[in-house]
């Protein structure tokens, strides 16, 4: 049976999904297991892709639980959404944040996970909705 984080996580990673296949591009949920990637993502002609981890928040706003390995993962193409999701739901904040933000501005929380925040307001803003990092999808 699904806990309930691991509920709130998928319904990150389908409304991320949702939310870049709205805006033209191939969109991917990988397996469960898969180390890193919760999406791949790519352009209509296959010219750029992307993996995607995403982190679910559904009741504290402010920091997001990323594993320790984060710190070892990063890349141009490696790309963070982090999504808070307020109200049951129905407002939704969505983070695009580049890996190497994510590596660079960890702290640590325990053994196993390391918390992720953005250092001010004004960082967090420059990040909201951010789906330009992705580029254009090429379905114009």
């Amino acid at each position: 049976m699904a806990t309930k984080q691991q509920l709130t996580g998928m319904q990150g990673v389908y409304l991320v999904a949702a939310e870049l296949s709205g805006r033209g591009f191939i969109v991917s949920p990988t397996s469960r297991g898969a180390f890193g990637a919760d999406l791949l993502v790519t352009d209509q002609k296959c010219q750029r892709a992307y993996s995607v981890q995403v982190k679910t928040n559904k009741k504290n706003f402010g920091f997001w639980l990323v594993g320790k390995k984060a710190k070892e993962i990063y890349s141009k193409t490696h790309l963070y959404v982090l999504v808070n999701l307020k109200k049951d739901g129905k407002e939704i904040e969505y983070y695009v944040v580049p890996s190497k933000i994510i590596s660079q501005n960890m702290e640590v929380l325990d053994s196993n996970w390391d918390n992720f925040y953005f250092s001010d307001a004004k960082q967090a803003e420059y990040y909201k909705n951010r789906w330009e990092v992705f580029g254009d999808p090429g379905d114009k």
